[in-house]
């Protein structure tokens, strides 16, 4: 890894749930009020400027999600199961036959909002990708809210397979 590379800041917790697995959080802060982070993690127009898009009417309990991010992504399905504006959201994507479930949980302090993505792990999940593909979409997010740069100045080759052999030494300690 080179010195100047982005370091991988996700860790495990145990399960908030009670399911198998674990959790993997990772954090970013932003000098920013919460409303203004929300804002950026929820509407589809703020998303699109960091991961994708998002169509349909959350006050039914879905939408779906295309990450404009990849090429070629196809649309999933998302199931919202926490919605708590502006603190929490706990969302579950259908991929194909499998699934997972993120939450976000945001706080505020002095001006100051940080930001916890948790991915609820399952046993078979791919920890190895999934960290690191978290942690570039995340300061992907944190290059535009923060420095105002277009996302894609953000390189996924710095994160992966950089960070993969960080990733399975958390998935190996579930």
């Amino acid at each position: 890894m080179r010195d100047d590379a982005p370091k991988p800041t996700g860790r495990l917790e145990p399960r908030t749930d009670g399911g198998p697995g674990g959790d993997v959080v990772f954090e970013r802060s932003f000098r920013a009020p919460i409303a203004e982070i929300w804002a950026a993690v929820t509407r589809s127009d703020r998303l699109e400027r960091w991961i994708g898009t998002w169509q349909g009417r959350p006050s039914t309990g879905r939408v779906t999600f295309t990450m404009t991010s990849e090429d070629g992504a196809e649309p999933e399905d998302v199931r919202i199961l926490r919605c708590d504006e502006p603190t929490a959201l706990t969302v579950a994507f259908t991929v194909g036959d499998d699934g997972w479930r993120i939450s976000l949980r945001l706080a505020e302090n002095d001006g100051t909002t940080t930001l916890g993505l948790v991915h609820h792990l399952a046993p078979g999940d791919d920890l190895a990708s999934y960290g690191p593909g978290w942690e570039y979409y995340l300061d992907r997010l944190v290059a535009v809210e923060t420095s105002g740069v277009p996302a894609d100045t953000v390189s996924f080759d710095d994160y992966y397979p950089a960070q993969a052999a960080y990733y399975e030494k958390l998935a190996a300690a579930l």
